[in-house]
């Protein structure tokens, strides 16, 4: 299956590599953190890992290394802003439960 972005989270990222000057892509991995256990993190990819998997979605690359790849996928990625607040949100098919804060999560 593998992840999808919308176009307004891959604008965000596309303009995010632009004024970083640099960057292939960006990486989704998911570690063990937070109240319900599992939480996602997200940064610049430079140089991909050999152990990645790639997916192109809207023009964006997104890497995800093969343990959080079964926690992620079908994933899709949207940014939004709320108010003052702005960020990414996961639509996981796999989640089960989340954390009051909305931080972290179960599969």
């Amino acid at each position: 299956m593998g992840i999808s972005l919308t176009d307004t989270a891959a604008l965000h990222i596309q303009n995010y590599l632009a004024d970083r000057g640099r960057g292939v892509g960006i990486r989704l991995a998911v570690k063990t953190t937070g109240c319900s256990g599992l939480m996602y993190v997200i940064e610049p990819v430079d140089q991909p890992e050999t152990q990645d998997v790639s997916f192109e979605t809207q023009g964006v690359t997104v890497y995800i290394d093969p343990k959080s790849l079964v926690y992620v996928d079908g994933t899709e990625m949207d940014y939004v802003k709320k108010g003052l607040n702005e960020g990414f949100e996961f639509k996981n098919p796999n989640v089960t439960g989340e954390c009051g804060c909305g931080e972290s999560f179960t599969v």
